[in-house]
């Protein structure tokens, strides 16, 4: 438990060879690390974030915009800044499990997200997908989920191959904002 918070560095003397290396601290990774708010099991009513977060406001739920079908947010654990979700509020885990309307609604909106990405960031490229179930990686595999994740030319480094760190340039809640306000008007109102 930190003792106090403070955006100055702070020398700390040990045990240890002192080391040319710099630190930096991310402890709030550990809530990720730790699984806090994964789901206990593999229906809606099991804490499944992707369900409760519709409950909340757009800001607080890092919602950037809201469909009939489905909903774009902010990953709480990005691998980049920007990237963001379309999830259905129908709480299924499978692709093939969508119906008709959810299938193009989830296509529409990961394109206006890409529209949104590129006006409000310049970014260059984007890794897009989803994984299907626990062993294809899917962090919550009981709610489906595309990934939209926006690339720029050398925003890969050393820090997360060798730091084992992301370095985010923006706080989740203003890289929302962002977003909701570069998001394509006539698809939001289309499917309002």
């Amino acid at each position: 438990m930190l003792a106090r918070m403070t955006s100055e560095p702070e020398q700390q003397i040990g045990v240890g060879t002192p080391d040319a290396f710099q630190r930096l601290w991310t402890p709030h990774r550990m809530a990720y690390i730790q699984g806090e708010n994964k789901p206990t099991g593999p229906g809606a009513g099991d804490g499944c974030p992707f369900c409760s977060i519709p409950e909340k406001s757009d800001e607080d739920g890092l919602i950037i915009t809201r469909g009939r079908s489905v909903y774009a947010v902010l990953n709480l654990y990005p691998y980049t800044g920007g990237h963001l979700m379309v999830v259905p509020f129908r709480h299924i885990a499978d692709y093939t499990d969508l119906t008709a309307e959810e299938t193009v609604e989830l296509a529409e909106y990961t394109k206006a997200a890409m529209t949104a990405l590129r006006t409000a960031s310049g970014a260059h490229g984007f890794n897009i997908g989803m994984n299907q179930g626990t062993v294809a990686g899917a962090g919550i595999a009981a709610h489906l989920h595309q990934h939209v994740v926006p690339r720029w030319g050398g925003d890969t480094n050393f820090m997360p191959v060798i730091g084992r760190t992301k370095v985010l340039p923006q706080l989740l809640a203003d890289t929302r904002r962002l977003l909701a306000d570069a998001w394509p008007k006539a698809e939001a109102e289309a499917e309002a």
